[in-house]
């Protein structure tokens, strides 16, 4: 390990620190929850010296900046590849819906601090701050709302693109947020027994056709399962 008065500022094993850290903070967070990510923790995960997170982000609450914002890079990149599948726009929007769960599975305490619901510390989302409002929320957001746009363009449903998207994200949020808080432990499988029903009942609401909107969830499942069989 680094001698604790030696900062490390260019690589270990090939691998730039600041990437090193922003890793290894998400890892610890992952494994442990919010309450270990301190100073300490890190840098012992990360082989390096205590002295390097302030060298590299000035200090713990920005250095936890940046992973919540690497969150949102990894949601954006999730919704992008379903909104570039080969299906129609309600089926991307079905395999947005499923795309989502999946991030917020593979760090559930990530995607808690991405939104506000857990702390770590002083730390909590600010939405107003600059590299929040550039790289947070909104660039993942709006890949969702060019889908609906496009969905809203075919006439199939009377609603704005803008509306659909906030009723959507509300939808699939609220969902994600009771599964990995432990709500639907009592279901085998909560996305075909209450994810796919429910969604296919909003499309149908907005007016979209049940058997088209049955079809696109079905599509999107399909796309969805051999995207994780593909995946590490």
């Amino acid at each position: 390990m680094a001698s604790a008065h030696t900062p490390l500022v260019g690589s270990v094993d090939d691998e730039p620190v600041r990437e090193r850290l922003i890793r290894s903070a998400m890892e610890l967070l992952a494994d442990a929850g919010p309450s270990e990510l301190k100073v300490r923790t890190i840098t012992d995960r990360a082989g390096v010296s205590t002295i390097t997170i302030y060298h590299h982000f000035g200090g713990l609450q920005e250095l936890l900046q940046e992973v919540v914002i690497r969150g949102y890079a990894n949601l954006r990149a999730a919704l992008l590849a379903a909104s570039a599948a080969r299906m129609n726009p309600g089926a991307q929007l079905f395999a947005m819906a499923l795309s989502t769960r999946d991030v917020a599975q593979r760090n559930a305490h990530l995607y808690d601090m991405m939104f506000g619901l857990s702390t770590r510390g002083t730390y909590r989302y600010v939405a107003s701050t600059n590299r929040m409002s550039t790289d947070g929320f909104g660039p993942a957001y709006a890949v969702l709302a060019a889908t609906c746009e496009k969905l809203a363009r075919t006439g199939v449903s009377p609603i704005a693109g803008e509306q659909m998207a906030a009723e959507l994200w509300s939808l699939v949020h609220g969902f994600v947020t009771l599964e990995i808080s432990g709500q639907f432990a009592d279901f085998t499988d909560p996305v075909a027994t209450i994810l796919e029903p429910m969604a296919v009942n909003h499309f149908v609401g907005m007016g979209y056709p049940r058997d088209l909107s049955e079809a696109g969830a079905k599509q999107a499942v399909r796309w969805w399962k051999r995207r994780q069989q593909s995946q590490p």
